[in-house]
């Protein structure tokens, strides 16, 4: 996905409420998401105008805001979501979202990475 170049929010913190059991939903917990997007320009065609790229202050900001919108049972939900959430900016021609979730013993992690396009 990186010819032409991807910009990267790397291990973004959200808040959400998240997980199968109710009593896991019941309280709020950290996640990490990382967006990879690919741009519809090669970095070379933006010539260097903030207008012609992703606003990824502004986008972080809004993958905050979706993860605490609603609880979700699955981390899986909740990356088709921000996924959805990043197509919707017409400067995106592809995403790669991860959501690393910290709920089993003895691991770093539980994550899931999906990969979607604009249609």
């Amino acid at each position: 996905m990186d010819e032409g170049g991807q910009i990267e929010i790397r291990r973004l913190r959200v808040k959400t409420r998240i997980g199968v059991p109710e009593e896991e939903r019941a309280a709020v917990q950290e996640l990490l998401v990382t967006v990879r997007i690919k741009p519809r320009l090669d970095f070379a065609a933006m010539g260097d105008e903030i207008g012609k790229t992703i606003d990824y202050a502004a986008l972080a900001a809004a993958i905050q805001e979706l993860a605490m919108e609603k609880p979700r049972r699955l981390i899986e939900t909740l990356a088709e979501d921000v996924a959805s959430l990043v197509l919707t900016d017409p400067g995106a021609a592809a995403v790669e979202v991860t959501v690393e979730k910290f709920i089993l013993p003895d691991t770093e992690c539980v994550a899931v990475h999906l990969r979607r396009s604009a249609r």
